[in-house]
Formats: structure tokens, C-alpha cells, sequence
């Protein structure tokens, strides 16, 4: 609940003899509040350090000041307490101490005030009742001031996490940028983030695998991701070790993902484009998706598709002889032929592979050979009639 709608008397029941005692013994409150904050919250135990130093004796002396301010004016001063306290709470979430430090320095204030009206008690007069009425006024303080610097303390965390979230996806175009940034700037941004510059990346590149995905995936803290952009995209740091790639898997079933391979970290930019390149293939068919998708081990794939008109005109020279057969015995030469030149030249394997019988096998090949005789015999013509046989199993597939 917002602090601007905590409904609260005003301390308007402190007898004001008790005020004038806080007020001619402020230093001395003041100090003594301090010294058992210091003693029992280890965030402010830092009397060396002047910037802790100074956000303790603030937060003691505004409570203080406010307090007496609320007592004299009958609570006519609660909005300024407010904003003192929510720029207490965004000063403590900018300076990374955690928010529970805050409230119980807070505490010991009430507690050390109260200490002190239990002292002062005899002497000014207090009833019983007087004395309850002052401590639930100070209980009724303390919950306001603690609600406002909450309440500051989350605005600042949320424009924290905002700037930080902003500056790792400029960390991560700066990666992924072409030409490659200037390295120190890398560097630069990366110890902002805290992010610890690794010897290897692999760039990710991503495919909502529909339109309804909305929900964000946990991803590990050193992984910086994009996936608001058009095409959405990661880059992970040390690839290689252990388990780092299962991280996809499990964190990005919604997703069709592509890993790049590992580079170093000056060649992200060069692992993301082979991803996207392999993210295309992907969405025509030619590789699949049910999986990540790992580039190192369809890199033979990505060269043969990297020049799709080159590709097509392989295929019409080196698999020229096929044209002569009926579509159907067309695919059993090309299929056998492939497996033939992926396998040694060995028959039986062939078969194992292709589940058929051995001599079918040769059956094939013989005619094969009739066809493909010229093309057998160098090894760059092999060469160039596999390419041309994977590149139209390939297109088959789609």
C-alpha cells in the first residue's frame, strides 16, 4: 500500500515538556542514538567510512527534527516527513544496503527515545496513560517514516533494475555491433554491469515458437539477453563449459534457439550471424527444431546454403545424369550414391544405413557408376558431386 494513504494520528498527545527535553538535549540523543546503531547493525558499523557516517547521523537527525516539527504543528509538517524519509529509502537502495538495515536503525531510535522517557517520566509528571499515549505515538512515527523510505527504497530499486537492464542490452549490441566496438569500450560498460568479460562467447539467436509467448525465461545473471527486439538474441559467455549450453534448453522451451559457435569475444558479432543464418534454415525446414540447435555441428550445411544460386547451378552440372531416370529411381541412385560417398565407399555399411539389403545396394551402385563414371574418378569431382547429392537431400527435406 502506498505510504500516502497509511492513515495515522499525529504524535499530537507527547506532552510538550517531554518535547522541549528531546530538544534541549538533542546532541546528546543524537550521539547516543548513533553509537547503538553503529553497535548493532553491522551495514552502519563503518566509523571510518564517512559516507556511512553521514547516512546514519542523517536519518537520526531528520527523525529527530520531524518529530518535534509533528509535535509543535499537530502533524500539519507529515508531508515533508514523507519526502525526507522516501529520499532516505532511494539514498539507501543507491548505495546497495539492503532496506532492513534502515528499519532497525529505525527501531533503536524508538527505542532510545522511549529509553528516554522512561528517565524523564518522574520528573515531568507522566501518568500511566500519558506514558502509553507517547509510546504509541512513537510507534505510530516510526511506522510512517519506515513506510516512506520503503516506499522511496522500491522506486529506486525498480529505476536501478531499469538503468542496469538498459546498459547490459548496450552491452550487448556493443558485442554484437558490425564493425566490431572499440574494445575498451566493451571493457568500460562491462565493469558497469558487473559483467565479467569471458574468453569465449557464442552468440544465440531466437524464434518465438508462437505469437502467444509472453512469459520471460529465468536466465542466468551473466547471460545478456534482448528478446524485446525484432530478432531477439543472447550472448553466452564461456559456451564450452560445463553444462553452460544445457542453460537453453531448459531455460528456452517456448523458443527456437541457435547456437552460434564458440568465438572470441571480438568475433560475437561473426557466432550471432551463423546463428541466424541457421535460424533461417531452421524456419524453412531444412534443419530441425525440436532442440537447440548447435551451428558446430551443421557448419557443412550453412557453406552449402550460404550460396544458394552457386548450389543450384553444382546441382545442374554434377547431377545432370539423373535427368535421364523416372523421378522414383532418380531418388534411389541419388540416396544410395550419397551414402556411398558419406561411408567410405562401403556397401554393407550402406545398407545398415539405408535399411536395405547389401545386394540391392550394389545393384544401385553399379548403375551409379554407370551413370556417374567420369565424376568417380578425381577427387575433386567427388568432392563437388557429394556437395551436389547433400545439397538436394537437404532441399528434399523441406
Amino acid at each position: 500500500m502506498p505510504v500516502s494513504a497509511v492513515v495515522a494520528p499525529a504524535p499530537s498527545d507527547v506532552p510538550r515538556e517531554f518535547a522541549d527535553v528531546i530538544r534541549a538535549h538533542l546532541p546528546e540523543l543524537t550521539e547516543e542514538m548513533i553509537g547503538d546503531i553503529q553497535a548493532s547493525v553491522p551495514e552502519y558499523s563503518r566509523p571510518g567510512d564517512e559516507k556511512y557516517v553521514k547516512a546514519v547521523r542523517r536519518a537520526v537527525e531528520e527523525a529527530l527534527k520531524q518529530f518535534l516539527n509533528r509535535v509543535s504543528d499537530n502533524g500539519s509538517g507529515k508531508g515533508r516527513l514523507l519526502e525526507v524519509y522516501r529520499a532516505i529509502g532511494k539514498g539507501e537502495a543507491n548505495e546497495g544496503r539492503p532496506l532492513d538495515s534502515l528499519q532497525a536503525a529505525l527501531r533503536i531510535c524508538a527505542r532510545v527515545a522511549w529509553r528516554w522517557l522512561a528517565l524523564e517520566s518522574e520528573r515531568l509528571n507522566l501518568s500511566r496513560q500519558r506514558m502509553c499515549a507517547v509510546g504509541e505515538a512513537i510507534l505510530v512515527y516510526l511506522d510512517e517514516i519506515a513506510a516512506a523510505a520503503a516506499e522511496g527504497y522500491a522506486e529506486a530499486q525498480i529505476k536501478v533494475a531499469g538503468e542496469l537492464e538498459l546498459r547490459r542490452r548496450r552491452l550487448l549490441d556493443l558485442l554484437v555491433s558490425d564493425p566490431p566496438a572499440d574494445p575498451r569500450a566493451v571493457e568500460d560498460l562491462a565493469r558497469a554491469v558487473r559483467w565479467t568479460v569471458p574468453r569465449t562467447v557464442a552468440g544465440v539467436a531466437l524464434a518465438a515458437r508462437s505469437p502467444g509467448v509472453s512469459a520471460r525465461p529465468a536466465l542466468p545473471p551473466d547471460l545478456l539477453s534482448d528478446l524485446d527486439r525484432s530478432d531477439p538474441c543472447l550472448v553466452l559467455p564461456d559456451p564450452e563449459g560445463p553444462g553452460r549450453a544445457g542453460i537453453l534448453d531448459v531455460a528456452l522451451r517456448d523458443w527456437v534457439v541457435v547456437l552460434g559457435p564458440p568465438v572470441p569475444v571480438q568475433e560475437a558479432v561473426q557466432s550471432l550471424r551463423l546463428a541466424r543464418e541457421a535460424l533461417t534454415l531452421a524456419r524453412r525446414g531444412v534443419l530441425a527444431c525440436d532442440r537447440v540447435i548447435r551451428c558446430a555441428d551443421h557448419l557443412s550445411t550453412l557453406i552449402i546454403f550460404k550460396d544458394e544460386a552457386l548450389i543450384k547451378v553444382m546441382r545442374r552440372v554434377r547431377l545432370a545424369p539423373l535427368r535421364a531416370l523416372r523421378p522414383a529411381q532418380r531418388d534411389r541412385i541419388a540416396e544410395t550414391l550419397l551414402a556411398w560417398l558419406q561411408s567410405g565407399y562401403n556397401a554393407n555399411e550402406v545398407a545398415a544405413r539405408l535399411h536395405i539389403h547389401p545386394q540391392t545396394v550394389r545393384y544401385r551402385l553399379r548403375q551409379a557408376t554407370e551413370l556417374f563414371s567420369d565424376q568417380l574418378k578425381a577427387p575433386n569431382d567427388r568432392f563437388e558431386l557429394e556437395i551436389a547429392l547433400r545439397a538436394r537431400a537437404l532441399s528434399a527435406q523441406r
